[in-house]
Formats: structure tokens, C-alpha cells, sequence
């Protein structure tokens, strides 16, 4: 079987905002009130509990955040730190909590994906300067900056091989970012490298359709606000797998909409209802909750995805 088809069957996965702006925030709830440096943050994450958390209510994927926007990254890289100039600690954390919550997951035969993005860590002007890419973001990103951080995930790819599953590559946007065919096909290739069989997604933004940003996705992205579309068949373009991202929950963490948060903006009747459907319509889907410092969820939103088996 195509692990495209095991995808498809998995019906919903579970996604996870883990990134210094939340979990280190202590205006958040997600932070526990407590502010440390990012590699006690990351020492901090208990990847045998999360995993656990994950085989109790049915989950078959999961996914995380390497990094979002700035310079702290879940594991080592040396690669970034060469380019940024930063030592180990710094910016890529000493520990590698990707490799951790991998071999926790495999215990349960729960898959690994993982978030990087297309924009790198352009939140920190001088890093971002290093890498090529700074704000205004609309004056487009160049091929030396995708070409160095490439670079960066290849290593990942490379390190972590057919461990990860899949790949969900946010700010691959077209029109704001000016990412083409040939820019985009660096980043596919670098996901690639690892693991050729990883299916692999480039997000081009929200739209009110599922459409695909890259000729060879194997997925789309379908980052969406709200739950509620469904598609009109299993393969977009007869090609990728259709797919939704979407949030549960109902606070503002500071990155837009409800991502990243706790709370339930629905009904469990109406969550199971729509995985349901999405999956007769031939879709995925993949619920980002919120998740503690430790990585533990909430009561409220483990007991609604509990519901689903």
C-alpha cells in the first residue's frame, strides 16, 4: 500500500504549535505562567508522555513546528548554525526533540510529520539578514536564501530519514513571497532527500478551495480558519491528496487566528460529524490543539478527540 493510502485511512492527526512566542510566553496559558531560555524549554517536553496521550485517543500522526518565523529550532542543526553564526543552545537546541518524540511515537506506531516553513527565521533581523530573507517580505525571497535554507532542512531530512512521514512547509506563497516551480522545487527536494517515500506539502496560502501550490505536492496544504469545507474529490488536480488544516480552539496566541490555543470552538457531535464527512468526501484532516510547555494537552480538547475513536 502507497503510504498515501495508509494516509488517507489514518482519517485525522493531530498538530502542535510548539514555539518560544507560545509555550515561553507567560502572558499564555500554554507557557504555565513560566519564561525560561529556549533550550530549558525544549528539555522540558516530555516526548514518552505526549506519545502516550496521542495512542489514547487514537491518533496515527502527528505533527510539530521545527520552528515558525525565528531562530529557535526543536533540534540541532549545523547547517543553521554556520549560516546564523549562533552556537549550539542559542538558536537550534542542544537537545533533539525531534529525534525524542520519534522514538517515543514508534513505540505506538504513531507517525512523525513535521512544520518548517519557506521564510526562515525572519523575525530576527540579523540572522534574517544572514539567511537573505528580512521584512518588507513582499520584496520576495532569492534563490541564495532558499538555497541556504534548503540547506538547513535537507540536514533535517537527511538526519531523521524515513522517521518522518511527511512534511508541511508554511510561507510558500507565490504572489507575497514570489516563490516559483524552481524556487519550490528546492524545498521539495530537500524534504525529499531524507525519505523518498515522505509525502510532502507546500503551503500557498488560505483560499476558499483546495488548491495545489507545487506540480509534485503529495498532499495539499488546506490550511483553513474554520472547519466546515469539503472537497469534491479525494485528489486535487487528480493529484494530491486532499487535506485540511485547521485549528480547535478559541484563544489568541499572538500568530493569527485560534492557532496554537485551548479552548473548543465546537461541539464534539460536530467534530466527529465533519471528520465523517470529510472523509467519505475523500479528505484528511489534521487538528491543531493547544499544548502545554510539558507537552501535555487540555482535558477539554483530548476528551473531544477521544470522542472520535
Amino acid at each position: 500500500m502507497k503510504y498515501i493510502d495508509k494516509f488517507y485511512e489514518y482519517r485525522w492527526g493531530v498538530f502542535n504549535h510548539f514555539l518560544y512566542v507560545i509555550q515561553n510566553n507567560p502572558d499564555l496559558p500554554n507557557s504555565r505562567g513560566i519564561c525560561t531560555s529556549w533550550d530549558e524549554l525544549v528539555n522540558e517536553f516530555d516526548a514518552e508522555a505526549l506519545a502516550k496521550q496521542l495512542k489514547e485517543i487514537g491518533a496515527k500522526y502527528y505533527v510539530i513546528t521545527v520552528m515558525q518565523g525565528t531562530k529557535y529550532m526543536i533540534a540541532p542543526n549545523s547547517a543553521f548554525d554556520k549560516i546564523a553564526g549562533t552556537k549550539p543552545g542559542e538558536a537550534c537546541s542542544t537537545r533533539d526533540l525531534v529525534m525524542d518524540i520519534s522514538n517515543a511515537l514508534e513505540k505506538y506506531g504513531i507517525d512523525l510529520f513535521l512544520y518548517f516553513t519557506g521564510d526562515g527565521p525572519y523575525k530576527n533581523e540579523d540572522i534574517g539578514r544572514r539567511f537573505g530573507f528580512i521584512e518588507p517580505r513582499e520584496n520576495g525571497v532569492t534563490n541564495d536564501f532558499v538555497v541556504r535554507w534548503a540547506s538547513v532542512l535537507k540536514e533535517y531530512s537527511l538526519r531523521y530519514g524515513s522517521k518522518i512521514k511527511g512534511w508541511w512547509i508554511d510561507g510558500c506563497y507565490r504572489d507575497w513571497f514570489k516563490y516559483t516551480d524552481e524556487l519550490l522545487k528546492l524545498l521539495y527536494d530537500a524534504c525529499k532527500a531524507g525519505n523518498p517515500d515522505a509525502i510532502v506539502a507546500l503551503n500557498g496560502g488560505l483560499f476558499d478551495d483546495l488548491t495545489m501550490n507545487y506540480p509534485d505536492e503529495d498532499f495539499v496544504c488546506g490550511e483553513f480558519n474554520e472547519l466546515g469545507f469539503l472537497p469534491k474529490e479525494r485528489f486535487v488536480n487528480g493529484k494530491a491528496q486532499a487535506h485540511i488544516l485547521s485549528p480547535l480552539g478559541t484563544q489568541d496566541c499572538g500568530i493569527g487566528a485560534s492557532w496554537g490555543s485551548f479552548g473548543l470552538a465546537y461541539e464534539p457531535q460536530y467534530i466527529a460529524d465533519y471528520v465523517c464527512a470529510l472523509h467519505n468526501a475523500g479528505g484528511v484532516i489534521t487538528f491543531d490543539i493547544g499544548v502545554y510547555r510539558d507537552g501535555s494537552f487540555s482535558k477539554e480538547q483530548i476528551d473531544a478527540l477521544r470522542a472520535l475513536r
